[in-house]
């Protein structure tokens, strides 16, 4: 029966190969965390600093970045993806054939673990530091936002980067999902469904009754889709934020980096180890504040339909939201924007 099941498997692998082309890989169940040990190793060969920001999609995440990068002892970028958005940085040592090859006891390099996880963060380091070295940076971090992958992401993060510093930031639910909403409707109106797109080209062609509260922007199951998924992402990457990385973790408020940019980055260089005054601050924040974009991008794109939006702006839900868009959203919402401190009730 054993080699019959062995011939059996042969065959099945046979005739994927004939019909795919290649060969299916086998995954491992779960890749080991790096170890402390591992980590000092590590940082022994890459020392720069690291940290991440994750944030729901439109959420502010690279105005963030830009800011934070101003500071000239640290470089970031943007859109690794390492953590957040699939192929992950874990598939380069997924495949079982490769987990056996980095852990097999007559792998004298190993010491009888394995490497998997000394691999990721090479690879990741390598890509954060090539270009922060060339900055002279010695803090050096990525943003990518985290909601397709909510919680998972900082787990994922944080078997790789312990010792990482992780910035969460949150935009007011209604802001983020009417953002996302033109962002969908400008950059990728091929992706819409035909109710979808049926009011994209209306908001197009006429946007005052949108404007009057006459007309919708969204589909009603689209709105409790998209405000399911923000209350997902800022529930569990604050949780997990909290457990996994204590006090290297950092969550913030859109609203507050808008009002008070300065102080808000201020108190992150400082979260980051760096002095956080230096020649020039206040006007290279001035500056990069009066910058957006994504305005100019969008406006270039589609300005029939951007022209009409306040961009980057706090509180922009009151100009499109009916009164029932805000009863879906108050229901599956409205606690969630509390504990943010948007709203003080449900009265609105």
């Amino acid at each position: 029966m054993r080699y019959l099941s062995k011939i059996t498997r042969r065959v099945n692998l046979a005739l994927q190969v004939l019909i795919n082309g290649l060969e299916p890989v086998s995954q491992r169940k779960e890749i080991p965390p790096i170890s402390t040990e591992e980590v000092e190793e590590i940082k022994a060969i890459f020392p720069l600093e690291k940290f991440f920001i994750f944030g729901h999609a439109r959420s502010g995440t690279t105005i963030l970045a830009r800011l934070i990068r101003l500071h000239p002892e640290i470089h970031c970028n943007w859109q690794a993806h390492f953590f957040t958005r699939p192929p992950l940085l874990k598939r380069l040592v997924e495949d079982e054939d490769v987990g056996r090859w980095l852990s097999r006891r007559s792998n004298r390099w190993n010491h009888g673990k394995d490497l998997s996880p000394l691999v990721l963060r090479a690879v990741a380091d390598t890509i954060l530091e090539k270009d922060a070295r060339k900055e002279g940076a010695r803090v050096v971090g990525d943003k990518s936002p985290n909601g397709l992958l909510n919680g998972e992401a900082v787990r994922l993060l944080h078997n790789v980067y312990p010792d990482a510093h992780l910035i969460f930031i949150v935009r007011d639910g209604r802001d983020t999902v009417l953002s996302h909403r033109f962002q969908t409707f400008i950059d990728a109106p091929q992706h819409l469904g035909q109710e979808d797109l049926r009011i994209r080209n209306t908001f197009a062609k006429d946007s005052v009754p949108f404007f009057k509260k006459e007309k919708s922007v969204f589909t009603r199951t689209g709105l409790r889709k998209e405000a399911e998924a923000w209350v997902k992402n800022i529930t569990e990457t604050d949780k997990f934020g909290r457990e996994l990385f204590g006090t290297s973790y950092l969550s913030l408020r859109y609203k507050d980096l808008i009002d008070e940019p300065r102080t808000s980055v201020e108190g992150i260089w400082e979260f980051l180890g760096v002095e956080k005054e230096f020649a020039g601050v206040g006007e290279a924040i001035d500056s990069e504040m009066s910058v957006n974009l994504d305005e100019q991008w969008q406006n270039e794109k589609a300005k029939e339909i951007a022209k009409s939006l306040r961009k980057g702006k706090t509180g922009t839900w009151q100009d499109l939201f009916t009164p029932r868009d805000k009863e879906i959203f108050k229901e599956i919402a409205g606690e969630a924007l509390i504990t943010w401190g948007y709203e003080t009730d449900l009265d609105w």
